[in-house]
């Protein structure tokens, strides 16, 4: 008795293991998911908008180590048309069913008939023998095929990968060569706590790792890398070569890696693009006209604190007074409770206005402040005080260089670590005035309230004479 042929048998492809659903199943969601994590979205919330799971989006993302596959990024380049696309696989799939022959498939493409042929009897579907062509299956086989796997240069050259190691999770030792162990901790998973050990190590940054290699091995083409192929490797699962735990050396200590968008999303929510420091007058840069201010907190022991406002012509000082609130001390602290320290966003705001709102209103231009939680209601404080309030960039305290100077002054009184509530307002004025007596080079050996009276005379003789 003879046996029939399989049908699987026009297939010209290699028999192989079932891969299960192909991926290409959710390609589009994959991409569209990674568009929106590129624009700031957190994992769960990319996964609620492209219509998946959150348990999905969150795996999505640690198996790409918090980046997106090169062919998935939005920058990625589009694929060559020399190539069948998904589309017309569909369509190949849809023609055959109704019977097209493959001269008529390949009209219809603009593809050669050769083309179409090879498609079907490469990439056809051939599970328990049958031999039948759907597009996914054959876009799987496609992409399977065309992968040219590279092992990573980590995994291969046991040098490179061992050298790489000890500059990211070295030992660090005493001059004299003991070994430092530090303190205890354990690998999680993720990023460490707050106010949480740190494993101690040599913990050079893989910019360093990958700079100091030419000057190790000048002559050793092999024993070169990328800093870029270091963070694959740690973050990447199936990269290999490093075990994922070194990202605990790495300065952020991070296990994901974090898209710029993400990060440049975390900015106050009352801040806006209008009211950035980019947007503040150009005529407060070069200081020619007074009235433009620059303001902070200094923070001392058990969240005590005091205000600056420093105006950037005169130089001259004001110290805001900023008491503990009623409560304060009488229990533990709540989180996210009322602000009982007493520089809340309302006692900042009462503050700012008691002190500035006598000033003439030309010396009330603008307010320049970091994106702290205590301007809130910065809103209010521009229409109490007629003064706009402008917030610097994130991580940008030389945007305010004359009020970090200021408090760099103010710390002679004030020591770090040391309770500010302790200072009534008599204090802080007295502490003011002694700061304003000081004679400045910039301002050629006068005084800030020298500077100030000089301002205010040349104001009322300006004044007199529009009136004459």
């Amino acid at each position: 008795m003879t046996t029939g042929k399989r049908r699987s048998k026009q297939s010209t492809r290699r028999k192989l293991r079932s891969p299960g659903r192909p991926g290409v199943a959710r390609q589009s969601e994959r991409r569209r998911f990674w568009s929106l994590i590129a624009l700031g979205l957190s994992s769960e919330d990319a996964a609620a908008r492209t219509g998946i799971s959150q348990p999905v989006g969150t795996r999505w993302f640690r198996e790409a180590g918090g980046m997106p596959p090169s062919h998935l990024a939005p920058s990625a380049a589009a694929p060559s048309r020399r190539y069948l696309c998904l589309e017309e696989r569909e369509e190949i799939a849809l023609l055959l069913v109704q019977n097209v022959g493959l001269r008529e498939i390949a009209r219809r493409l603009g593809r050669a008939a050769s083309t179409i042929s090879r498609e079907i009897r490469r990439n056809a579907a051939t599970r328990s023998g049958g031999f039948e062509y759907r597009a996914t299956t054959a876009q799987w086989h496609a992409e399977r095929s065309a992968e040219r796997p590279k092992a990573a240069k980590l995994a291969t050259n046991a040098g490179l990968r061992q050298y790489v190691q000890d500059r990211l999770s070295g030992h660090i030792s005493h001059p004299g060569g003991s070994v430092v162990v530090g303190p205890p901790t354990a690998w999680k998973g993720r990023r460490h706590g707050r106010r949480q050990s740190r494993r101690w190590a040599k913990a050079w940054s893989p910019e360093q790792i990958a700079g100091r290699l030419r000057i190790d091995f000048p002559g050793d083409e092999t024993m070169r890398i990328s800093h870029e192929a270091i963070y694959q490797a740690l973050y990447i699962q199936g990269r290999g070569a490093l075990r994922r735990e070194l990202t605990a050396c790495l300065r952020t200590g991070r296990a994901l890696r974090v898209p710029r968008a993400r990060t440049a999303g975390r900015g106050k929510s009352f801040v806006t693009s209008d009211i950035m420091i980019s947007e503040r007058p150009a005529e407060a840069a070069d200081r020619a006209i007074p009235g433009h201010w620059e303001g902070d907190l200094i923070i001392g022991l058990n969240r005590s604190a005091i205000g600056t406002l420093v105006e950037r012509q005169t130089r001259l000082t004001l110290l805001l007074h900023l008491p503990r609130m009623p409560g304060h001390g009488d229990g533990p602290r709540v989180k996210n409770g009322p602000p009982l320290a007493g520089h809340g966003a309302e006692a900042v705001r009462d503050a700012i206005v008691r002190s500035i709102v006598h000033l003439p209103r030309h010396l009330r231009r603008s307010l320049s402040w970091d994106q702290g939680a205590e301007m809130a209601r910065h809103a209010e404080l521009t229409v109490a005080a007629d003064l706009p309030v402008y917030f610097c960039d994130p991580h940008s305290p030389w945007q305010r260089g004359t009020n970090e100077n200021t408090n760099g002054l103010l710390r002679q009184y004030f020591p770090k670590g040391t309770d500010l509530s302790l200072h009534g307002p008599d204090d802080l004025e007295a502490v003011a005035a002694a700061l304003n007596g000081r004679p400045r080079k910039t301002l050629g050996w006068r005084t800030p309230a020298e500077a100030l009276d000089a301002l205010l005379k040349n104001a009322e003789t300006d004044h007199v004479a529009t009136t004459d």
